[in-house]
């Protein structure tokens, strides 16, 4: 972990500085998320029916003294962990914490069976980001676990509604690799909602509940979403609605915005530490997320999948070669209330630009990234 604490950039254990690589034995974790009612229990329940996925320990995290959820996942043959009352991202964050290097310990001990993967399904309340930071700013978990996936629910029934209401639940969307739309047998997904989610998350793959027959796929995607690539690539397109709802600023997404900075120049290790950890520093709170693939300049053969969460970094995961045609160092911040133009001139130093049609538009609302190819037609 890359410890951007109070004034100093020295690490714990900087992966930033030294030739390294995530050990072969970190275990991936799915963060399942969405709000309440969305259908996240239902969609975990029918992805632990699958016998390929015995071998996952599950934390559950609930609102109030009596758990009910447990009851409607415990029938998996497993290890299922669960946090009694409050919020992962306040009052049980250190719990959460606690809970999961436990979970490490008794699995290298053999006090449980040895699991391949972890899903954390948050309360429906909750927001995920500084349950990411919590992943990543923990040490031990740092070296053991690695983000895999995070897992996105969105009514199609409420959805509008419920983003417009709630600023939990447009964090919750913002940060997402994946957003699973359920209910659609009850309404159908409509181009208001897909547009809605555009402005906060333009670069998640959207998946439609009905036509998710495996259910396991969406929540554990081994290599996660950065290996796949969702970063906006060259030359793909935005659809009809998109184009419509990246001119209007008069979307409520509290605050929230996604946009793509390409960094053009050289980027060494420890300039990157220092302008990311400069931002992490003093706007922490603000940083909902950061992901995406560099090209350091020591290294440039083998790109590295980079990812922070407010004011903690993921240790970088070395690819053996890049996933696609396009080769530029790029990443990707879901903020809120940062202006594009504060993170340019953090990364001054590589000569940075904004991806997107609107790249000229320095303001909050951010730039429309293009379409991400998984995107359904």
């Amino acid at each position: 972990m890359v410890d951007f604490g109070f004034g100093t950039l020295a690490a714990k254990r900087s992966d930033l500085a030294v030739d390294s690589a995530p050990l072969q034995d970190s275990v991936p974790v799915t963060v399942l998320t969405g709000f309440l009612g969305s259908g996240k229990t239902t969609l975990l329940r029918r992805a632990l029916t699958d016998p390929a996925f015995f071998d996952t320990a599950v934390v559950i995290n609930e609102i109030g003294e009596i758990a009910i959820d447990h009851y409607l996942v415990d029938f998996v043959e497993g290890e299922v962990f669960e946090l009694p009352g409050g919020c992962l991202c306040c009052a049980v964050r250190e719990d959460l914490a606690e809970t999961l290097r436990s979970l490490i310990e008794r699995r290298d001990s053999g006090e449980v069976r040895r699991f391949r993967r972890i899903v954390i399904e948050t309360s429906g309340l909750a927001d995920p980001a500084p349950i990411l930071f919590t992943l990543g700013g923990d040490p031990m978990l740092d070296q053991r676990l690695r983000l895999g996936r995070v897992v996105t629910l969105v009514d199609a029934v409420a959805g509008i509604a419920t983003l417009d209401r709630f600023a939990e639940a447009a964090r919750q969307a913002a940060v997402a690799d994946a957003l699973v739309i359920s209910k659609t047998d009850l309404a159908p997904f409509s181009e208001m909602l897909a547009a809605r989610l555009y402005v906060l998350n333009p670069g998640a793959e959207r998946i439609s509940g009905a036509a998710a027959t495996d259910p396991a796929a969406v929540l554990f995607v081994d290599g996660a979403a950065p290996h796949r690539n969702p970063l906006p690539a060259r030359g793909e397109r935005e659809s009809d609605a998109e184009r419509r709802t990246g001119e209007g600023d008069h979307v409520h997404s509290h605050g929230i915005s996604a946009f793509t900075v390409i960094l053009g120049g050289a980027v060494s290790r420890l300039d990157f530490a220092r302008a990311l950890g400069g931002l992490a520093q003093s706007r922490g709170n603000d940083l909902l997320r950061v992901k995406g693939i560099l090209a350091f300049a020591d290294r440039p053969e083998r790109p590295a999948v980079v990812q922070a969460a407010q004011h903690a970094m993921f240790a970088p995961e070395w690819l053996s070669d890049w996933p696609d045609h396009d080769h530029r160092s790029r990443l990707v911040f879901v903020v809120h209330d940062i202006t594009p133009g504060e993170i340019l001139a953090r990364f001054a130093f590589a000569s940075p630009a904004l991806l997107g049609p609107q790249a000229s538009r320095l303001h909050a609302g951010g730039t429309p990234a293009v379409r991400h190819p998984t995107f359904p037609e």
